[in-house]
């Protein structure tokens, strides 16, 4: 089994490089790479056969893992803002999107109406996980269209949960007691979103934080990976809630907290790996001999997602007067099936519900839906030009006023400064900065530090800021200033560099401990000052032995000053 498991990972993997880097080089999304290395790997294709169960278990990891690091990005209040928008549009979209798949499924495969209304739901159900990889991807996951994305996923999880316990009635198992177990999972959902804001939402973070104080990595980042899959685990387990959206509710928990940062950045390879495990599971699933003995139908479902997730979405939005641009990002990102569409449609199929022969229809619309995501991001954006064009609707919109839409609150953090390290330079500096009652933000890599800090009522950001996710916590692209006291030359500049990306213009004032580190960061990193620790001590003793040997301060001081000058830029 052992053996398996590894041939199974080390195949998978290396395939899904192969033709991902394949999939780059011709300017197309990495994914489609992903999910034709699955195909190749698959039971349907000749050569090595991946086994379907072990790839499909670690799959599911890495949809959870995918899940976990958007929660950790997200605050419940960012959910609550655009629920005017999820809540309606969500449950419109589906039932659109049910009744068109619905219609598919009885003209196609001649089914009745409570098959065919499975079959349609298994085409109206977004896959969360290639949603938010799309969005990653656009840069467009942290900003207002993401949260909008997120609360309409969120809202079709939940209806799928209901779904699964509808199948069996719909199979005429049970049906007497349809009512009663539709309440018992309302309560079981209830249950869950109780003990997660209840308990979870204290005893999670300040786990971790305890962790966190012990001042190991290697121990944070399992701390985390247990806290993502064992929440994940006890929701699928206790109230029967999908794996996927217990992780998230995990991320979403830790994300309040000041310790989200850096599990995010902890967390950040493990998705990468397990969600391109996600995408070649998917692609083992597909059997081409399925879409040649019945191309017209695999076609029609095809159409079926894509108007019914996708355009369904798009015209919602806009009825509810979303932002043109922000309508398309969204709908874009949610013209696919995947992950519960499989569930759904295998779940059905066992219990009788379904024919075997529905399976093939979905999974080539999910294959088909995922590789034509770049056309249909290309049609959502020209359809929001044009339609923006037309100054009938945009007076439209701009009369809704975006009402649908709550205003997130303002953080109020700009023109700051971000001090990187709060060691015996840093709070020199902090204390400059304070007495003067200038802005700042401190990134402190110390738990223990950083803890001291937010008691007395510094902002502070805990985490290592050579990690994106933590310099982007102190929000570099509005700062005026970069201070970075941090003791190594590499740190120094990976961090630097994360600064410049998210805002080229900030000024940089950083310390260097050799003349090489002081050369780069005058020169090619582009710092105001730079300050070497010795360096500034030999010049403050040589200036002393000048003055008391006879030498007047002017010349001292031009002597000195030329020294300094040694090192262009540097200080």
């Amino acid at each position: 089994m052992s053996h398996l498991l590894l041939a199974n990972l080390v195949v998978a993997l290396t395939l899904a490089f192969a033709f991902g880097w394949a999939a780059r080089a011709l300017r197309l999304p990495p994914l489609f790479g992903y999910l034709l290395a699955g195909i190749a790997v698959g039971p349907h294709t000749p050569g090595f056969d991946a086994d379907p169960a072990l790839t499909g278990a670690m799959a599911e990891v890495g949809v959870a893992l995918l899940l976990f690091g958007v929660g950790l990005h997200f605050q419940p209040r960012d959910l609550f803002a655009v629920w005017r928008v999820a809540l309606p549009g969500a449950v419109a979209q589906v039932a659109f999107g049910t009744a068109l798949g619905a219609l598919v499924g009885h003209l196609a495969l001649g089914l009745a109406a409570g098959p065919a209304a499975v079959f349609g739901l298994a085409l109206a159900i977004a896959s969360t996980a290639v949603a938010t990889r799309l969005l990653e991807e656009d840069g467009a996951l942290a900003s207002r269209a993401g949260h909008v994305a997120l609360g309409w996923l969120v809202m079709q999880d939940v209806l799928v949960v209901l779904a699964l316990v509808l199948v069996p009635a719909a199979a005429g198992h049970g049906a007497e007691g349809l009512g009663a177990a539709l309440g018992r999972t309302v309560l079981e959902l209830l249950a869950f979103v109780a003990v997660v804001m209840l308990v979870g939402r204290r005893a999670l973070p300040w786990a971790l934080a305890r962790v966190a104080r012990g001042a190991s990595r290697e121990l944070f980042t399992l701390a985390v990976v247990v806290a993502a899959l064992g929440t994940a685990f006890a929701a699928s387990e206790l109230f029967h809630v999908s794996f996927a959206l217990g992780a998230f509710f995990a991320g979403l928990l830790l994300g309040e907290s000041d310790l989200g940062h850096q599990a995010a950045a902890e967390t950040v390879p493990l998705q990468r790996v397990f969600a391109a495990l996600f995408f070649v599971s998917v692609g083992m699933l597909v059997d081409p001999r399925d879409i040649a003995a019945a191309p017209l139908t695999a076609a029609a479902a095809l159409l079926a997602v894509l108007a019914g997730t996708g355009g369904a979405t798009f015209a919602l939005l806009l009825l509810l007067r979303v932002p043109l641009a922000m309508a398309a990002t969204v709908a874009a990102a949610l013209a696919q099936i995947g992950e519960f569409s499989f569930v759904l449609v295998q779940f059905a199929i066992a219990l009788g519900v379904l024919p075997p022969e529905a399976g093939g229809p979905v999974l080539a619309a999910a294959f088909g839906a995922i590789l034509l995501t770049p056309l249909s991001r290309r049609l959502a954006r020209l359809a929001a030009r044009r339609l923006i064009a037309m100054p009938g609707l945009r007076r439209w919109q701009e009369r809704g006023g975006g009402r649908a839409l709550a205003a997130l609150p303002d953080e109020g953090l700009a023109g700051h400064a971000i001090l990187v390290g709060h060691g015996r330079v840093g709070r020199i500096v902090a204390a400059a900065l304070r007495r003067h009652g200038l802005p700042y933000v401190v990134i402190e890599q110390d738990r223990a530090a950083a803890e001291h800090l937010r008691a007395q009522g510094v902002r502070t950001v805990w985490g290592d800021a050579t990690r994106p996710e933590v310099m982007a916590a102190a929000r570099p692209e509005r700062a005026r200033l970069l201070i970075l006291a941090l003791p190594g030359a590499a740190e120094a500049r990976a961090a630097l560099a994360l600064a410049r990306a998210a805002n080229p213009e900030i000024v940089v004032a950083a310390r260097a401990h050799d003349d090489g580190a002081m050369r780069f960061l005058a020169g090619e990193g582009g710092a105001g000052l730079v300050v070497m620790g010795e360096r500034e001590i030999a010049l403050s003793m040589a200036d002393f032995a000048l003055r008391h040997l006879g030498v007047d301060a002017e010349t001292a001081q031009g002597t000195v000053d030329g020294l300094r000058a040694e090192v262009p830029g540097a200080v």
